[in-house]
């Protein structure tokens, strides 16, 4: 066998990286819920993690860098930049100018939008990899347009036995339909701005509802704002200040009474 060809068979060997929209698997959120411009790196790749541990980077805004243990990059909220990296999936929850863009880096392999740019509800029920990621619409204001229907998504990633739910720009409590919709969540990065998306009291309320083991706050433009959210609290969350934007989270190490995980940057 010549080399040319011994390397054609290699290939064939290999999989591809992510699997495109495909028949998606049975998801362990919603059953257990509802039973009984910078210098770029070829790869983004920080120490390996474990087969449990999923990795977070506050970029800053609402926009998180995710990393799953096979090595899958997500970017939420992506207007753009992710610290400089091309990630493998971005999500955008809603067409706000800081919380997408109409302009992706052609080599991200899935732009999945918040909002049906044709109408009616966007639908997205993707297998990248090792993750799993779903939305749920929401609706949005929409000044003199009035309310306007499923201009938002929840994104919820599932990630080595984690449940991770991006609230995106929410504007409004959830429905029970759209709570059994998104399902079990462990982590959820939730808008705390209180103005732009939806009061912090009623922001408390969709918390308590939704029920998850970490809360990670995004989108409160100061840190007054996120003082106002944290006394809010009245105690029903433990509150965990951490000094790197950066922070390893695992189904196994998941804390006894709900906690709000502080990262820095806003």
């Amino acid at each position: 066998m010549t080399a040319l060809r011994f390397l054609a068979f290699l290939l064939l060997l290999v999989p591809p990286f992510t699997a495109a929209e495909a028949q998606a698997p049975v998801s362990e959120c919603l059953a257990m819920a509802q039973g009984p411009g910078l210098v770029q790196p070829a790869r983004y790749r920080e120490a390996a993690l474990e087969a449990s541990q999923v990795r977070f980077t506050f970029v800053g805004h609402s926009t998180f860098l995710i990393e799953s243990p096979g090595g899958v990059t997500i970017a939420t909220d992506y207007s753009g930049y992710a610290n400089g990296i091309v990630p493998d999936v971005v999500t955008m929850n809603h067409a706000h100018s800081t919380h997408y863009t109409d302009f992706p880096d052609p080599k991200i392999k899935h732009v999945l939008r918040g909002w049906n740019p044709q109408g009616g509800p966007a639908r997205h029920d993707l297998q990248a990899g090792d993750v799993r990621i779903r939305n749920v619409t929401t609706d949005i204001r929409g000044g003199a347009l009035g309310r306007v229907p499923d201009g938002n998504s929840i994104f919820i990633f599932e990630i080595a036995g984690l449940c991770i739910g991006h609230l995106g720009h929410l504007h409004h409590e959830l429905s029970p339909a759209q709570l059994g919709s998104i399902g079990r969540l462990d982590i959820v990065l939730v808008p705390v701005d209180g103005t732009y998306t939806m009061a912090q009291a009623n922001m408390l309320t969709v918390l308590k509802e939704l029920k998850a083991r970490i809360v990670i706050p995004m989108h409160y433009f100061r840190p007054e704002t996120l003082s106002r959210f944290i006394n809010g609290l009245s105690g029903t969350l433990a509150v965990d200040y951490k000094a790197d934007p950066t922070v390893i989270l695992s189904a196994k190490t998941l804390p006894e009474k709900p906690t709000l995980i502080v990262l820095p940057g806003y």
